[in-house]
């Protein structure tokens, strides 16, 4: 495809970053975007598998926390309408209520399963958050049976949170090769390796299983033939 017609299609204000950076040459932005993309592509299984165990694992330490495997749906009026969430405006209430709608009106019924397929990894996460954190006894650290015993709860919640961040740039097809205008893929390399550590950390034998999915390096190193 010709740069004119990709542009139009991709729009002017998307393809220019990447003119700007590959020195206004059009047929090396156009190699750029391409290599984003897969880069992009390969961080999908990696992402997914992380989001999965990570749910599943945060969802076990809740559930005995509270020896109720109906936590999600039961705790709506438990530790998820403390007052003292006042300021977070019940997310993860409403997070729940949301999924329940959801799932009604596509004529479903309610469970604890389809709830917690329902939640966004940023559901997850903020378990790892102060307020929500304190307000179920600090389990969630126990997902981390591995980590270096240094590691607190802060410092999980901020690789949690780079992850996130960063996984929703992927999934909402923002540019991941970039740092201001230069081509820059420390930050995708970076949050690889803390994927792999928060693995690490959960249990040794994830990062094996992901590892047989990961080509992210392999798609990086396009960049060398730019």
């Amino acid at each position: 495809m010709d740069y004119q017609k990709l542009e139009y299609y991709l729009s002017q204000p998307r393809l220019d970053r990447f003119l700007i950076a590959t020195g206004n040459s059009k047929s090396k932005a156009q190699n750029l975007y391409r290599i984003n993309l897969r880069v992009a592509q390969s961080f999908y299984p990696v992402l997914n598998l992380f989001e999965i165990f990570f749910r599943n694992i945060v969802n076990y330490q809740v559930s005995s926390h509270f020896a109720n495997p109906n936590w999600i749906i039961a705790e709506k009026n438990g530790f998820m309408n403390h007052p003292s969430l006042t300021g977070s405006r019940f997310f993860l209430k409403n997070s729940v209520n949301k999924a329940e709608r959801t799932i009604r009106r596509k004529g479903g019924i309610v469970t604890s399963g389809k709830v917690i397929a329902e939640q966004s990894f940023g559901f997850w996460t903020s378990l790892f958050d102060t307020h929500h954190y304190r307000l179920i006894g600090g389990v969630v650290i126990h997902c981390f049976p591995n980590k270096p015993t240094q590691m607190n709860r802060n410092t999980l919640n901020q690789k949690l949170n780079n992850v996130r961040e960063f996984r929703n740039r992927v999934y909402h097809n923002e540019p991941i090769c970039f740092n201001g205008n230069a081509i820059d893929f420390t930050e995708a390399i970076n949050i690889k390796n803390e994927i792999y550590e928060l693995l690490e950390w959960i249990d040794a034998d994830l990062t094996d299983y992901v590892d047989y999915f990961n080509g992210i390096d392999t798609k990086i190193n396009m960049i060398n033939n730019l």
